[in-house]
């Protein structure tokens, strides 16, 4: 009767009798804080709310067909859900209002988008659309597509820089990064309503520059073939690198992304102006995820097809060691702390952990089925995993009593794919 559901439904029910509305050993939170995690639901088309306070599943909301890529809006109260859709038909993006946890409206895109990036000043969203070969610009404040600009074959990914000056697209299909100028945008202010990362922060509000309009779109600054089945992209903090994960082979590339003409680097050399290639890095098979440090030193590649991760020095583009770990491993994050790696091994059910400053195993946590995406509760207590084959999501405490724990199982939908994680205040 239960299905495969039972032991979450179980294990919650037991956690809120033992803990309630007291949250026991879990760190206090100010009165009037929540905090939600939000899973998309690929086969139910739904989008599950996860209570992170008192550890339940809050709701579940209807979106469209296919959801896969979610991403949260830095400024205001709002989290975007990608649904793909059919292979014939336009997706579309999911706007929901995490004040009220309820969909407040749909952007069509084109025709299967996967994944959708938020610019620092929560003004602009990219959607890569993967049938369409383009990408989609999303001005946010006004919630509708504003432009629309053509990438290589079948885009998975868009990725706008920290300093929103710079747009990667990788073309999975054609084997190749694209690199765009973006003009920045301001998201405008009475519409911002989230909170800076931490309770008890003030909320940073974004420097003022100038709105782009629609139609002033990303301009194709370089294009860099030779990365087969080019899928995950990160940008490094200061914008002026990006990594390219070829999955297509055993390679991520490292691009170097021009910098303003008016900043330091522009100044001492002419060449920091325009964007070119710097290396392929030889890392394992099928490298499928890039996980940045936090103090962004180094990155680590999750290499699928070789149960392996490679260790990245971003400052001097070179692969420093690729250890073994568990099987398929899918997904990483580090700790805020720059301290602890933590893996999703698709194939074993299990999330590893690896010391980063010893290089040495810190211990493994058994998962539900398949766990794939990775996100951590702002102040990264709990670890949340997506159990894609088991339709649930793991919780670890990430510093229990005997090292990280499984603490509980909530139920999901069909196909758990992607998680972000949103606090807010309640307002007075």
């Amino acid at each position: 009767m239960w299905g495969g559901r039972w032991p979450a439904a179980i294990a919650t029910a037991a956690l809120l009798l033992t803990v309630g509305c007291n949250r026991g050993r879990f760190p206090d939170v100010p009165a009037g804080y929540r905090e939600f995690a939000y899973v998309t639901n690929g086969s139910s088309n739904t989008v599950s709310v996860l209570d992170l306070v008192y550890l339940r599943e809050d709701r579940t909301l209807q979106v469209g067909t296919n959801p896969t890529g979610v991403a949260v809006n830095p400024k205001r109260n709002e989290v975007y859900v990608v649904n793909t859709g059919t292979a014939s038909g336009a997706g579309s993006v999911s706007v929901i209002d995490t004040s009220a946890n309820r969909v407040v409206a749909t952007i069509p895109v084109h025709r299967l988008p996967y994944f959708i990036d938020v610019d620092a000043a929560g003004g602009r969203a990219y959607v890569a659309n993967s049938g369409s070969n383009t990408v989609s610009v999303i001005d946010l404040d006004q919630r509708r597509e504003v432009g629309v600009v053509g990438t290589g074959e079948q885009p998975g990914l868009a990725r706008i820089s920290p300093d929103m000056r710079t747009l990667v697209v990788t073309n999975r299909g054609s084997g190749s990064a694209w690199v765009y100028g973006v003009e920045p945008y301001a998201a405008a202010e009475g519409r911002m309503g989230g909170i800076a990362s931490l309770p008890g922060s003030l909320i940073a509000k974004p420097k003022p520059v100038a709105r782009a309009g629609a139609g002033e779109l990303p301009r194709l600054r370089a294009a860099f073939s030779g990365c087969p089945g080019a899928t995950d992209a990160v940008i490094v903090q200061d914008s002026l690198k990006a990594f390219v994960a070829c999955s297509g082979g055993h390679q991520v590339m490292a691009i170097s992304l021009a910098a303003a003409p008016d900043s330091w680097a522009a100044k001492q050399s002419a060449a920091a102006l325009g964007d070119h290639l710097l290396t392929l890095l030889d890392v394992g098979e099928t490298p499928v995820q890039l996980a940045l440090k936090p103090d962004g030193g180094e990155i680590f590649c999750a290499n699928f097809g070789s149960d392996s991760f490679s260790e990245i020095e971003v400052t001097t583009d070179q692969v420093g060691e690729t250890y073994t770990i568990g099987s398929k491993p899918v997904y990483g994050v580090v700790s805020e702390d720059n301290g602890r790696l933590w893996v999703s091994n698709f194939g074993t059910d299990s999330i590893n952990i690896w010391n980063i400053d010893d290089g040495q195993m810190g211990g493994s946590v058994h998962t539900g089925h398949a766990p794939d995406a990775l996100a951590f509760s702002v102040d990264e207590h709990l670890l949340l995993a997506a159990d894609s084959r088991s339709g649930d999501v793991s919780v670890i405490r990430t510093a229990d009593r005997n090292g990280p724990t499984l603490f509980t199982i909530l139920p999901a939908g069909g196909s758990p794919n992607a998680i972000a994680v949103k606090a807010m205040r309640a307002r007075p």
